[in-house]
């Protein structure tokens, strides 16, 4: 008697299950109880193993584990075209943190749902946010998304360093970012059955006190979650905390004690040889975010040692960033941190389609501290899939669906997604939200952000506009 389960996906062309095989199955099933996976096999096994009373033919199809986009500014979904052709210290603390620091409550949760919408329809199930100033706003879009995140509440004490200064509405103490912290750790973590998970951050390390890093840690330690930085993300950074501490980034943190396994440092892309030395000894987490270094001129492809990373065992994970750099697709981020590689270091096979797709999916889930759950289809994980339409100009002909996807594919060419079983995307329309009522309020909002930050004649084409 074939075993009840509630869900049967059956008749995929394709499944990659990143399992600890990367077996690659043709005209393979899977079979979905509640929110887990239960079994990944040829279809005419899985049929004849088990029933359910919903079944989907996936012919034409492609699954894979749902995508993780380990760094994601759902706060800067609404910055898009704000703050192009500017380079790291300008992006900052001219363009980004003054939008940021003028966001209300609502924009905020027009800007992270856009963000869900996005994420969701180009097939990422599990997001990672560094943290912005309206947590209750993140969490109230994310939870009704249905999509799987990490969320922190944005924390600096240090208003002025030599990279720049923070805007008034950034400014906490030491004790007030702590206590602002642990309040939404208190209120948020494991919220939504589970799905919303939070994490501690301090925003910028040249923006942090030695005291509030250190205390962050032991706050980490105490609730048993991860905390994340970005560092070491552009020249400007690195001299910066030279300048300031005598040390560079990962070396101050070292000489802090605040390296290992639950902590996640994002770019990375101007880490020194003894830097990667510390990151391998102490496994900290690492994020790679090519598309936001191809927008602003970074240097984290062309100084960056991300395939060596990798090679020395430390998990690498994929992140879009923001869309203020124009793209919110793990797909393309696939393909340009393999093409980035490939060109600076005149080396065609230095980033194999393989091993970017590792970065999206297992490594995500490493960086996520929830590997243990997702990250590859395996009996007993959560059932999150990216299913994508090979039907399409851009995935023909077929001979290696791991190269399709990475060399020539795009998110938009996902068709369905599931998160907790549940499927979430069908047919590529996001069921979760209103797209329409999205892009309406978006609209709408548009014109105060501009008048608020002042920065509606940046975002002005270059080109004369009539009508």
């Amino acid at each position: 008697m074939p075993e009840q389960v509630t869900l049967l996906l059956v008749d995929a062309d394709w499944i990659l299950t990143m399992d600890s095989e990367r077996r690659v199955i043709k005209h393979g099933a899977v079979a979905i109880n509640g929110d887990k996976i239960v079994a990944v096999g040829p279809t005419a096994e899985i049929v004849h193993q088990y029933q359910a009373p919903a079944v989907r033919s996936l012919k034409g199809r492609l699954v894979m584990p749902g995508l993780i986009d380990g760094h994601i500014h759902s706060s800067f979904q609404l910055s898009r075209g704000l703050a192009d052709e500017v380079g790291s210290q300008k992006f900052l603390f001219q363009r980004m943190y003054p939008y940021e620091g003028y966001l209300t409550p609502e924009q905020s949760y027009w800007s992270t749902a856009l963000c869900a919408l996005e994420e969701l329809r180009h097939g990422v199930t599990c997001m990672i946010d560094p943290g912005n100033y309206s947590p209750d706003e993140t969490v109230q879009a994310l939870s009704a998304s249905g999509i799987r995140a990490v969320i922190a509440k944005s924390a600096m004490d240090i208003a002025k360093s030599s990279f720049g200064s923070l805007p008034a509405t950034f400014i906490e103490t030491t004790e007030e970012a702590l206590q602002h912290s642990e309040a939404v750790v208190k209120k948020f973590h494991q919220s939504e059955n589970g799905r919303i998970r939070v994490s501690l951050s301090f925003r910028g390390v040249n923006n942090a006190s030695d005291d509030l890093i250190s205390r962050m840690q032991q706050m980490a330690h105490h609730y048993q979650i991860g905390f994340q930085a970005h560092a070491c993300f552009a020249k400007e950074t690195r001299d910066s905390s030279v300048g300031g501490t005598g040390y560079t980034e990962v070396e101050r943190l070292h000489r802090l004690g605040v390296l290992g396994p639950n902590l996640l440092l994002i770019h990375m892309g101007w880490a020194t040889p003894g830097e990667l030395l510390l990151l391998r000894d102490h496994d900290v987490k690492i994020v790679a975010a090519p598309s936001s270094s191809f927008h602003n001129g970074y240097g984290n492809v062309a100084m960056g040692k991300i395939p060596e990373l990798l090679a020395m065992g430390v998990s690498v994970g994929l992140g879009s960033d923001h869309a203020s750099s124009g793209v919110v697709d793990l797909v393309q981020e696939m393909r340009m941190v393999a093409g980035g590689y490939k060109e600076v270091r005149m080396d065609a096979a230095i980033m194999s389609p393989e091993t970017v797709v590792e970065m999206a999916t297992l490594h995500g889930a490493r960086c996520a501290w929830w590997e243990d759950e997702i990250g590859s289809l395996v009996p007993g994980k959560k059932a999150d899939l990216a299913i994508f339409d090979t039907r399409r100009p851009e995935w023909q002909p077929l001979y290696n669906p791991v190269a399709n996807l990475v060399y020539s594919a795009t998110g938009s060419s996902v068709d369905m997604v599931l998160v907790n079983g549940r499927i979430v995307v069908d047919q590529g329309r996001v069921l979760t939200l209103n797209a329409d009522d999205i892009y309406d309020n978006v609209e709408r909002v548009m014109p105060k952000i501009l008048e608020q930050t002042g920065l509606a004649g940046l975002a002005k084409s270059r080109w004369p506009i009539s009508g």
